[in-house]
């Protein structure tokens, strides 16, 4: 399996950003780590081993990237204005810097996953560009802005808030349309830790359903914990899915 690191100045954030890539050909994958991750964190945490095979036969190519979780949504003493706005930076250097410089060929989309925190990035993406990202897999995140802004709102909170600006897209929008030619399974387990997700998938769950949105929602057992052994599991049944 080919491994490729990278390491890039990004202009949208003012500084040095690290993705490494695994494969050379087939589906493009993008993994975004856990909260406060690190692009290393899905090779350290056994991700990738679940991907090997796919990645060996060239079905897969994984990129594993960085965020900047800690200035912003763990950042709960700085000033959220700043925050969130630096969030979106980040979320402009994916869409507009990363993803360019890791394509294979002009409009290759991608497939976007991601746990925890990164179940939040990964659905954010997906609901927001879904001409970028063609699926998704997300498990045990949260899909509201709360979390990290619990007492800030403003246009960018609402817009990196899927539960909100799902709710509120008009019935006629033409992302509506494309969430529907494209593949989505949002997960969540039952066990220990997931109380907290399992409540915000419930609610994603309400509101794509009444927005006529047919992204799968999937709840696991009650011994399922929100924790790394559980979503390799995850992870491993639902890339069946898509390859």
């Amino acid at each position: 399996m080919k491994e490729t690191y990278c390491k890039r100045y990004s202009e949208s954030l003012g500084r040095d950003m690290e993705h490494k890539i695994y494969g050379e050909a087939g589906m493009a994958v993008l993994a975004i780590p856990s909260q406060d991750g690190r692009f290393f964190d899905w090779e350290n945490f056994g991700m990738v081993e679940v991907l090997r095979k796919g990645i060996e036969e060239g079905k897969l190519r994984l990129i594993t990237c960085d965020t900047i979780d800690a200035e912003t949504w763990s950042n709960r003493a700085g000033d959220s204005y700043w925050r969130i706005r630096r969030h979106e930076a980040w979320f402009n250097y994916v869409v507009n810097e990363l993803l360019p410089a890791v394509r294979l060929y002009e409009g290759e989309t991608f497939l976007i996953t991601g746990c925890s925190m990164g179940a939040y990035h990964a659905a954010n993406f997906f609901f927001r560009r879904p001409d970028v990202f063609h699926g998704l897999i997300a498990m045990s995140g949260l899909y509201n802005s709360d979390y990290g802004f619990p007492d800030y709102n403003d246009e960018l909170t609402y817009a990196n808030s899927p539960e909100s600006f799902i709710a509120g897209m008009p019935a006629d929008h033409p992302w509506i349309r494309l969430f529907n030619e494209r593949k989505g399974v949002i997960c969540v387990g039952q066990g220990r830790w997931e109380e907290e997700l399992l409540d915000s998938t419930r609610r994603l769950d309400t509101v794509c359903c009444q927005k006529g949105i047919k992204v799968k929602f999937d709840y696991w057992g009650y011994d399922v914990d929100h924790d790394w052994p559980w979503w390799r599991i995850q992870l491993g049944h639902f890339i069946q899915e898509f390859v």
